[in-house]
């Protein structure tokens, strides 16, 4: 039985994490030289599979009662031999250089139908009720395949409430201190000095590290930096104008007195930087009345940012509800920001879409 620091249940998240982002890595670069294929969707999603296939089997070798709601599942690949071999080849061949942190992890993956099994055990349809998992094995594809910001997402839910969350971001830089600047969402690499993991378990914080092959890194302390002036405040905001509105956002930074250009980057790495004092609030704003957000694409920056001392809610201010299934069904948009200053922004944003 599990104690209530999630201890045991975080280590594993950390190496799983770890070890999938060595598999993510090894993409990134075999695309960009093009000995991958030269379909541009095809890297991002060998990627997805193997990452999904190594992080599950690592939890199910833990915690076999487990449930998971994966973004991915094994049907197309069962069909596709060439794209199941090519996966199979990088999910046998990706392991932690430190034996015993690989051993915690069960090892290696023994089979090709242990891994299409394991993608597969990512159906479950969330709720709020036991242990359930959301993994988004590449978050940020677009910026995988042009370089720029992606994130591999952890979290853990219990009874519907985030307990813990881990992020790893391969092409953030190392440094808690480095300033954001307009360049990162596109011009990234994972070069020395950079790939991160962050971690928050409730109640107890949340912690940045450098991301490496073997053992666990020793983690520093993050926090929000404070906002004495919203007017002097770094928005960050997705890439894409399909996943949030850039022109409400630009309503909004303007009514604040924001005057810097936001940062764009995709993926959760956009919650971590916030949360590290890196950037100060991160929207993400409704551009369909019927889309509704995948628990997997906020569930852990969600709680890092709330254990660094940031406020997560929706357009109304409303906490984000995991408890519903496999998406945020009951909330719309995201308004990430620092506790002190929160409410301001969610005055703003309001203001701004019901004028609209």
């Amino acid at each position: 039985m599990a104690t209530a620091s999630y201890s045991k249940e975080l280590n594993v998240a950390l190496l799983a994490v770890q070890r999938a982002a060595i598999l993510t890595k090894r993409v990134f670069h075999e695309k960009a030289k093009g000995t991958v294929s030269k379909d541009d969707k095809s890297p991002v999603t060998i990627g997805d599979f193997g990452a999904q296939a190594l992080i599950i089997s690592a939890i199910k070798h833990n915690f076999p009662q487990d449930q998971i709601v994966g973004e991915e599942e094994a049907k197309d690949l069962r069909s596709n031999s060439s794209l199941r071999d090519q996966i199979w080849q990088l999910v046998k061949e990706t392991k932690l250089s430190d034996s015993p942190a690989d051993q915690e992890l069960g090892g290696p993956v023994p089979s090709e139908e242990a891994m299409l099994a394991a993608i597969d055990a990512g159906k479950s349809a969330g709720g709020n009720q036991g242990r359930i998992w959301a993994l988004d094995p590449i978050d940020g594809t677009k910026g995988f395949l042009r370089g720029g910001q992606y994130a591999v997402c952890l979290a853990l839910t219990v009874d519907g409430d985030v307990k813990l969350g881990v992020l790893g971001c391969p092409n953030l830089p190392v440094s808690d201190s480095a300033p954001l600047d307009s360049n990162i969402g596109q011009d990234a690499s994972d070069s020395e000095g950079k790939g991160v993991l962050f971690s928050g378990v409730e109640g107890q914080g949340a912690q940045s590290r450098p991301l490496s092959t073997g053992a666990l890194q020793p983690p520093s302390k993050i926090a929000m930096r404070p906002v004495a002036d919203l007017k002097e405040a770094t928005f960050c905001e997705s890439v894409e104008a399909g996943h949030s509105s850039h022109g409400d956002q630009a309503a909004i930074a303007a009514e604040l007195g924001i005057t810097k250009p936001s940062v764009r980057m995709d993926s959760q790495a956009k919650y971590a930087s916030i949360a590290r004092g890196a950037g100060d609030v991160y929207l993400r704003l409704p551009v369909s009345a019927t889309y509704q957000e995948k628990i997997w694409d906020h569930a852990a920056g969600d709680l890092i940012v709330r254990e660094a001392g940031g406020e997560v809610s929706d357009v109304k201010g409303d906490r984000l509800d995991f408890s519903v299934g496999r998406t945020l069904a009951k909330n719309r948009g995201v308004v990430a920001a620092p506790k002190a200053i929160h409410p301001d922004v969610v005055q703003v944003v309001r203001k701004v879409l019901e004028s609209k």
